[in-house]
């Protein structure tokens, strides 16, 4: 029924503009102008289905919050910020987490968000001080957070530069890094999913705790692949609203602003280059052919499930990536497995996709398997709030 009233109101609009469309027949003095005329008229008609699938996705997430996306039942990690942050990470490998809000006692007050790459990041700090890595086990996390010195180094964000396709924002370098560890954002149980969608992008966040405003309890953390599989339980038999291809519709990053590693780097030196690109994960191509191998993220613990204390983790930095990937955990801190398309996939062959593998990222392909694109759950919750060109 939705999908038939979108139909509806993408017919009448484009009636309205022009007669032809809604006719069915091509006016003109002759057969070359009434060619030209039935091209103009389709071409029209697609943008109005693809304007009038993009409005209806928009004003679902107007008419739908935070409560609606959270799960029937889960579990929620909470950090007072007076434990020490090694066990807070080994608390979130434990209990399948990958981040957790952070409160402070002293304040009564949330302060922040601990995540699973947070600590990688501190022990790559670690590592290029030479300090003392068995502190971690001791040092709380207020007081790492209030470490100047690696706020402002390894627990910044930098905004990935993005675009690259047809209708997509131009090329552009890396912004000025921005801080996650300063501010606590957040939404409650009511909050429009669109508001929530505002926040995770204008402010670049990965995860967005949801909370209850009257007793500060947290219920769950949403991220974009939360919202994305509500859009897609919801659309994905509306074909005919999203037939036109991602790369037409400009959602993801393409060609030369694709960030590749390859499989011979050292897992400190790609952790760096997708630090300074902003960055959750990376294509691993082949040093010769340039073709696929796999995705490395920043969240992968391989490196510190085969370690048998701190500083052999910091050792285990200097271990090459084919090394890792061969030794990878299966949890939810796993990165995301290999999962490809073509610029010619359409965004309703992508939420099919995404409703069978719940990937967070699909890697574009050409012919010959070698990386033209990435395609994440953000870019694609990003162009139906028509905000892929800000931060």
């Amino acid at each position: 029924m939705m999908e038939q009233q979108a139909l509806a109101i993408a017919q009448q609009a484009a009636a309205a503009l022009d007669p032809s469309v809604a006719s069915g027949t091509m006016t003109g003095p002759a057969v070359g102008g009434a060619s030209s005329s039935a091209s103009s008229a389709l071409l029209h008609e697609r943008e109005v289905v693809r304007s009038t699938g993009r409005g209806a996705i928009s004003q679902f997430l107007d008419s739908h919050t935070c409560f609606s996306v959270l799960r029937a039942s889960g579990k929620v990690v909470v950090f007072d910020t007076r434990i020490p942050i090694q066990l807070a990470f080994y608390a979130l490998v434990e209990h399948d987490m990958q981040a957790a809000p952070l409160w402070d006692p002293a304040a009564c007050q949330f302060v922040g968000l601990l995540t699973v790459t947070d600590f990688i990041d501190i022990l790559r700090y670690y590592r290029r001080t030479n300090a003392d890595v068995s502190t971690l086990a001791t040092r709380s996390i207020a007081d790492i957070l209030s470490d100047t010195n690696i706020l402002s180094s390894v627990l910044v964000r930098h905004i990935p530069r993005r675009g690259g396709a047809a209708g997509g924002s131009p090329n552009q370098p890396p912004t000025a890094a921005i801080s996650h560890h300063r501010t606590f954002l957040s939404a409650d149980a009511n909050t429009t999913l669109k508001h929530a969608c505002r926040l995770l992008h204008r402010h670049s966040l990965d995860f967005l705790p949801v909370i209850l405003p009257d007793d500060m309890r947290v219920l769950a953390t949403i991220t974009y692949t939360t919202i994305l599989e509500h859009l897609v339980t919801n659309f994905r038999e509306q074909r005919r609203l999203f037939d036109d291809t991602v790369y037409d519709l400009g959602i993801g990053t393409y060609h030369d602003n694709v960030v590749t590693v390859t499989s011979s780097q050292t897992l400190a030196d790609v952790l760096h280059t997708m630090h300074i690109n902003g960055l959750s994960a990376v294509p691993v191509v082949d040093e010769k052919t340039k073709k696929i191998l796999g995705v490395y993220s920043r969240s992968d613990i391989t490196f510190l499930a085969t370690a048998s204390d701190a500083e052999d983790a910091v050792a285990n930095l200097d271990l090459s990536l084919d090394v890792l990937m061969s030794q990878r955990r299966t949890d939810v801190t796993t990165p995301d497995a290999l999962h490809t398309c073509t610029v010619g996939h359409t965004l309703q062959s992508i939420f099919e996709y995404f409703a069978q593998w719940k990937f967070n990222r699909l890697i574009v392909v050409d012919d010959e398997e070698r990386v033209v694109g990435v395609v994440s759950a953000r870019d694609l919750v990003a162009y139906f709030l028509d905000e892929r060109g800000t931060s």
